[in-house]
């Protein structure tokens, strides 16, 4: 098969296996400039105590260096977009923590898409299977094969659908045709940034790790400062008096986005929430046991975060009234 075909068949196959948007990318280094913007962020500190995120640095910037064989970048996104959500007066988990932890669900899409290429060319391929713990920029590389654009938030936008999405990546050693960035469609719009309860946000498409909610409220270990919680502006105060406290990750700045007036639900069934979870109220979450926590949880992503990590978020919450 030619290389045109090829490039159609695996795009084909993709969209099969329930992914919501396929692209291609040549391997080779990040833009320099991109490249300069991620290091300063991490000298920076802005990545806080996640030093998984400098961790083999110069493979997450070359993936030539992690694949030497590679020639493409197969770009993916799966839509985690729930049809059924928690009430508005219930204690609220960001959305891609609804159902099973995507690392698995994922995963096993890869598997069978990465199959599926070996059987469109003649000879042995080499293939590696990129889920969120491979040190790549999953962003760059979906805004590189042309799958949408990072927007002001730092969350990738595809167009007429939104950002609740899931990324990974096959790098495979074949040549195939490759599809071109997006150009930013944010415009003059802020209110992403305006939304951010917490400042994370400090200016458009830079985001410091150390004031976001969702790390905070499940990278982070022990306790952290309340005072954290104060609103940068009137604005982000008002609306976040007015909703739900987040205890696990935080979607405010997507939720805010207009882009996301076109989010679908998903048809991935793995990712619909338990109606056990979805019951959960405020005092059910105040007395949660170790062992609720285990049934509720198991194979979620929430278990990132630990027990002790989830009731100390709930504490918050209950205890000094403060708006996660």
């Amino acid at each position: 098969m030619v290389i045109s075909d090829i490039t159609r068949e695996i795009k084909s196959e993709a969209k099969r296996l329930g992914f919501s948007a396929c692209g291609i990318a040549k391997a080779e280094p990040v833009d320099e400039a991109v490249a300069n913007k991620y290091r300063r962020w991490l000298e920076e500190g802005k990545n806080a105590t996640m030093a998984y995120l400098q961790n083999n640095l110069e493979k997450r910037l070359n993936p030539l260096l992690l694949m030497p064989e590679a020639r493409s970048i197969i770009s993916l996104a799966l839509n985690y977009y729930p049809e059924r959500k928690l009430g508005d007066d219930q204690y609220q988990f960001a959305y891609y923590a609804y159902g099973q932890d995507y690392h698995d669900v994922i995963k096993a899409k890869l598997q069978e898409l990465a199959s599926y290429v070996q059987t469109l060319v003649d000879s042995p391929m080499t293939v590696k299977l990129c889920v969120d713990t491979v040190p790549m920029l999953d962003r760059y590389w979906a805004w590189k094969a042309g799958l949408g654009w990072i927007g002001k938030n730092t969350n990738l936008i595809i167009p007429r659908a939104g950002s609740f999405f899931f990324l990974a990546e096959l790098i495979v050693d074949i040549d195939l045709e490759y599809d071109s960035p997006m150009e930013s469609h944010c415009g003059t719009c802020t209110r992403c940034v305006d939304a951010c309860p917490t400042g994370a946000l400090e200016s458009p498409y830079s985001i410091d790790a150390n004031k976001c909610l969702s790390y905070l409220t499940i990278e982070h270990r022990g306790d952290f400062d309340s005072d954290i919680l104060s609103h940068k502006s009137e604005t982000a105060k008002d609306e976040a008096d007015h909703s739900a406290p987040f205890v696990y990750g935080c979607d405010r700045c997507q939720l805010a986005c207009p882009y996301n007036r076109f989010a679908q639900p998903t048809k991935i069934k793995e990712f619909t929430p338990k109606d056990e979870f979805l019951n959960m109220r405020p005092s059910d979450w105040q007395s949660l046991t170790v062992e609720q926590y285990r049934t509720l949880f198991k194979g979620s992503a929430v278990k990132r975060a630990k027990y002790e990590g989830l009731v100390r978020n709930i504490s918050m919450v209950k205890d000094e009234g403060n708006q996660l």
